[in-house]
């Protein structure tokens, strides 16, 4: 029978790196309090900056010139009068947010807060138009502060052992609402109200211990809640009574929906589904219960902002369509495009469709995952293929536009983007199965995922790669070590390599996050050894790739220098032609895919390596 012949890993495809990679994006679009103007953060110039629409002329303008971050990991809100706009910025990546105000009309910018060795981000402004809500880590672990609007004054509102999210004022302003857990379970995670001067906290909502509530908005009157709780297996929205303490839930619990935002008129609920890889609005009538779903494609359509209780502002893309921000009709259910993605010049047509699959892993458990293809896929031939274990671990994989998919597709690779056991958006059992288990069922299911395109997707064996960031530079250390000979390379950026070392090093809420996946580090020392790739690097037998940014706080860039070290003590050899490569940026923290020139730097680097490095 004669062989298959090998597909080749194209030197150049349809698409110039640069030029895709340097697609312009948009961020956050976020209307003002009087709902004429919508705030987003765009990159068109070729960095991130500040820009305003106004809703009645569809005019923008620039308001920053270079004082926003370069790259995103923190959000922004408009001050109450509506002539400023607060944002977090950090340094190079290190997420050390000070907090800044700029006026919509002079641009000037005024630093809120100096607090270089801590986090902080910005959460809402109060009514009164006097005071802004923050999360800060400044007295340890993160919690709820408020801060004068000249910034002159600090008060820390709540003091939680363990990390506080939110701070959304109340209409009347007296209360501050957010989650924390106060009990033994670190899964678990309620609803809590406190007094603005911090005198009173109270948990108001908790489904079962266990379960996660998180807060959504508060009915402009101030007499519900909206809230997200998956205390039934599957996130659903419910309202609490403010008064009454009575709680409705809503949806009918088959899929994932996450409550957003009230309207005005309190007559409905804007919430957000996830099936199967697709975001899309569900409106529910408060009275009956009753949903509506708004039909887009496979894909993303997500927002919750509203205007006038009709208008809806959604941002939606597909696998094959960059995004695009709408103006949605609830009423006539027609749309404005208020903002196209510039394609710089490349043909739409020639995007690749993504495809959300199902595939069984080593134990029959079935596996999500979204799948593409080259463009002129022949089954005759055997293709290269990448593997992309995603971050989190509690992250997912949807049918959004990908750039980086759609230019490994291009070179030719088929390319697997798997939801292993531990991602969101299947569920909480699904989320939950890897507890105190990373490297283990999850490792399962990227090897079973890693054959599945084999027998399926004529990919050549010879000629898989793995390649993830954060926690999948932990998968892509953990598959290289744990099954060695799979691989034909692997590509760890800002990866996890030692638990414990990583945890020695994190922010008491950082810590929070991995005792909850991992257990105690003390308790668990032995688990945690054997689950840290570090402790096997004498397996790795496929050439390496290690990226890392000086500057990350949450996966240090000592968990990459000790990966290179012992290497380098087993006498593997440094360089293009060696065992490994290592490359560190001084300019960067935890990744920096939301800058354009850190986007082109960080894509060429990867595909020059896997290029590279399979066709040999």
């Amino acid at each position: 029978m004669e062989a298959q012949k090998l597909a080749p890993i194209k030197e150049k495809g349809n698409f110039d790196l640069e030029t895709l990679a340097s697609m312009p994006s948009f961020y956050m679009p976020t209307l003002n309090h009087a709902k004429d103007k919508l705030a987003f953060y765009w990159d068109k110039t070729g960095r991130i900056e500040l820009y305003i629409m106004d809703l009645a002329t569809k005019e923008i303008k620039q308001i920053s010139h270079g004082e926003v971050p370069k790259t995103l990991r923190a959000g922004f809100i408009w001050a109450r009068d509506d002539k400023s706009i607060l944002f977090a910025k950090d340094k190079d990546g290190d997420e050390q947010h000070n907090i800044h105000s700029i006026d919509i009309e002079t641009s000037e910018v005024t630093m809120l807060t100096d607090t270089p060795e801590f986090q902080e981000y910005i959460v809402d402004s109060s009514p009164d138009g006097k005071w802004y809500s923050i999360t800060s880590n400044r007295n340890g672990q993160m919690n709820v502060f408020r801060i004068s609007t000249d910034g002159e004054t600090v008060e820390q509102i709540t003091a939680h052992e363990n990390p506080a999210f939110g701070g959304k004022f109340s209409p009347d302003g007296e209360y501050v609402v957010y989650g924390t857990n106060e009990e033994k379970d670190l899964r678990n995670s309620d609803i809590y109200i406190a007094k603005v001067d911090g005198t009173e906290t109270k948990r108001i909502i908790q489904m079962k211990i266990g379960s996660n509530d998180s807060f959504a908005d508060w009915s402009k009157d101030g007499k519900f809640i909206a809230f997200t709780t998956d205390a039934s297996g599957v996130a659903q929205p419910g309202i609490y009574n403010v008064e009454t303490k009575e709680i409705r839930i809503l949806g009918d619990g088959k899929h994932e929906q996450y409550a957003a935002k009230f309207s005005d008129n309190g007559k409905f609920l804007v919430a957000m589904q996830n099936v199967d890889g697709s975001i899309s609005p569900v409106i529910f009538d408060i009275e009956t219960g009753k949903s509506r779903q708004l039909n887009f494609p496979k894909g993303i359509a997500a927002g919750s902002q509203l205007k006038d209780d009709r208008y809806l502002f959604l941002t939606i893309n597909t696998p094959t369509m960059p995004s695009k921000l709408i103006m949605y009709d609830l009423e006539t259910e027609n749309y404005e495009t208020l903002l196209n993605t510039d394609t710089k010049g490349i043909d739409p047509s020639l995007f690749v469709n993504g495809e959300h699959i199902w595939y069984p892993s080593l134990d029959g458990t079935m596996i999500p995952a979204i799948l593409y293809k080259p463009r002129d896929f022949d089954p005759t031939f055997k293709y290269p293929a990448i593997v992309l274990p995603h971050g989190g671990p509690t992250g997912q994989y949807f049918l959004n536009f990908s750039m980086m998919a759609q230019y490994l597709a291009d070179l030719g690779y088929v390319v697997l983007l798997p939801n292993v056991r531990g991602s969101t958006g299947y569920g909480v059992e699904f989320r939950d199965a890897c507890l105190k288990d990373w490297g283990g069922k999850d490792h399962d299911d990227w090897v079973a995922g890693r054959q599945y395109i084999i027998d399926n997707y004529s990919v050549d064996p010879n000629r898989v790669a793995v390649f993830g960031g954060s926690y999948g530079g932990y998968a892509t250390l953990v598959c290289l070590t744990k099954s060695p000979d799979l691989w034909a390379a692997g590509c760890a950026w800002v990866p996890v390599s030692h638990l414990k070392n990583m945890y020695e090093k994190s922010m008491p809420h950082f810590k929070y996050f991995l005792r909850m996946q991992m257990g105690d580090p003390v308790e668990d020392a032995e688990l945690w050894e054997e689950r840290s790739p570090l402790n096997y690097v004498e397996n790795i037998k496929a050439p390496l790739l290690l990226v890392h940014g000086t500057n990350d706080p949450r996966c240090p860039v000592t968990e990459s220098r000790n990966v290179r070290d012992r290497l380098l003590k087993l006498g593997r050899k440094e360089g293009p032609d060696g065992d490994f490569e290592f490359v560190e940026y001084t300019d960067e923290g935890h990744g920096a895919m939301s800058d354009i020139k850190g986007r082109i730097r960080s894509m060429k680097l990867f595909t020059e390596f896997l290029n590279r490095r399979l066709s040999n």
